[in-house]
């Protein structure tokens, strides 16, 4: 008897043993995936919400005579001769030495917008922005109408004048007779100069929406402005966020370019925010447009021009395949939209004037082209066609700025 309890206490013993085996190497599993989340949550959160690192103090040597001795430079490592990286942000090479060009010759104003406090409140935050007004006689159409206005979000780790810089869009500009808003997130709302294209609030039409539209209107009230003519685009998380200032205003503007954006409507925080840019939304994919169409009844359509590098590796092209999406949604497209493709072939790499390929999708519902997808390849994060001596540009075409103002001057505001 003695025995035969010995015998089934180690044929348990074993069992146990079999069972826990499997159970501990899942434990272990879900322990290292847990630590890399929140490794990947804390780099995340240093990224966008941390503070913009101190440059270094230089010591000054002084020499047995007295007299102040110039410290030796030394050359810094390749990674601090980068900007700190930031979600929509990522520099494809350090940029060259800039040869400097004479800028356009239009006014190139500063100002700010500044909402009213309300009654018994502080005064608010206020933002900063920049305005290119053409040296170029307006036609005698625009004379009476007043000039097209184009907003321009920039991505993290860009000021204003970067991103006009970069992108070349004053020269366009300059020759279409455009004005060219340029809103500027202030450090102080983010560190890095981030849009907040994640927030919940701001998706809902609050936080920084308000703040540019209201920049958008004292421009307008102040220019000759054409009101039936006013566009807005952006790269990254300007992007994203000229996305939800369209949505939320769509009354305001009369077509809408996104250029390496995320998907609308998810994040709602730090990792979602990441699970966004890598994956998309495909669980907020409908429903985030629903929202607003259910908000908005009487949405009056959003004619859209995305563009995407097929290489970006930051905001993943699975993003503009949702965008796509979205935008068939919001626009009430038809299931026989007519969709039309063609293949443009890229230049000789190494030349004079480097071309990417790419392929152009138009989706036309009767006469008009209500939604144009450019898919770029070899393009990573960065604007297609810009100044590569600023960083988050790429010089071989196509044209980013062209290809925007091109399908912006087929539409407008009836």
């Amino acid at each position: 008897m003695h025995r035969d309890e010995l015998a089934g206490r180690s044929t348990t013993t074993a069992a146990l043993q079999a069972m826990v085996k499997p159970a501990t190497k899942w434990l272990r599993g879900l322990l290292r995936a847990g630590k890399a989340q929140q490794r990947t949550a804390t780099k995340l959160a240093k990224v966008l919400f941390g503070p913009v690192p101190a440059k270094p103090r230089v010591r000054k040597a002084v020499n047995k005579t007295g007299a102040k001795a110039r410290p030796t430079p030394r050359a810094r490592p390749a990674s601090d001769a980068l900007p700190s990286l930031a979600p929509f942000a990522t520099p494809l090479s350090p940029p060259r030495v800039r040869k400097r060009t004479a800028p356009p010759p239009g006014k190139w104003l500063a100002a700010h917008y500044a909402p009213l406090p309300e009654l018994g409140q502080l005064p608010g935050r206020r933002l900063p922005y920049f305005l290119y007004l053409p040296e170029k006689a307006p036609s005698a159409a625009m004379r009476s109408r007043g000039r097209p206005l184009l907003v321009m979000l920039h991505g993290c780790e860009q000021s204003a004048t970067q991103f006009a810089e970069g992108t070349r869009m004053n020269r366009l500009a300059e020759r279409k007779g455009y004005a060219v808003l340029y809103p500027q997130q202030s450090l102080r709302s983010h560190a890095r100069r981030c849009w907040k294209w994640y927030d919940k609030l701001t998706q809902e039409g609050g936080g920084d929406v308000r703040l540019i539209v209201g920049a958008i209107e004292q421009v307008a009230a102040r220019h000759a402005i054409d009101r039936a003519r006013i566009y807005i685009c952006g790269i990254s998380a300007g992007a994203g966020m000229a996305h939800i200032v369209a949505l939320n205003h769509p009354h305001l503007f009369a077509a809408l370019g996104l250029h390496s954006g995320p998907v609308f409507g998810a994040g709602h925080n730090l990792i979602g925010a990441l699970g966004v840019m890598q994956h998309g939304a495909a669980a907020r994919l409908d429903a985030a447009i629903d929202e607003v169409l259910a908000r908005q009844p009487a949405f009056p359509g959003l004619p859209t021009i995305l563009l995407q590098g097929l290489a970006d590796k930051v905001v993943r092209p699975i993003n503009q395949t949702q965008l796509v999406r979205q935008s068939v949604r919001v626009n009430r497209m038809p299931a026989d939209t007519l969709v039309t493709a063609q293949r443009l072939p890229g230049g000789a790499a190494g030349g004079r004037n480097p071309a990417h390929a790419y392929a152009l999708h138009d989706y036309q519902v009767g006469k008009q082209v209500l939604l144009r997808v450019a898919q770029v390849e070899h393009l990573e994060h960065a604007w297609s066609g810009g100044d590569a001596s600023l960083p988050f540009n790429d010089k071989a075409r196509p044209d980013a700025s062209k290809m925007l103002l091109d399908f912006f001057a087929g539409h407008r505001r009836r």
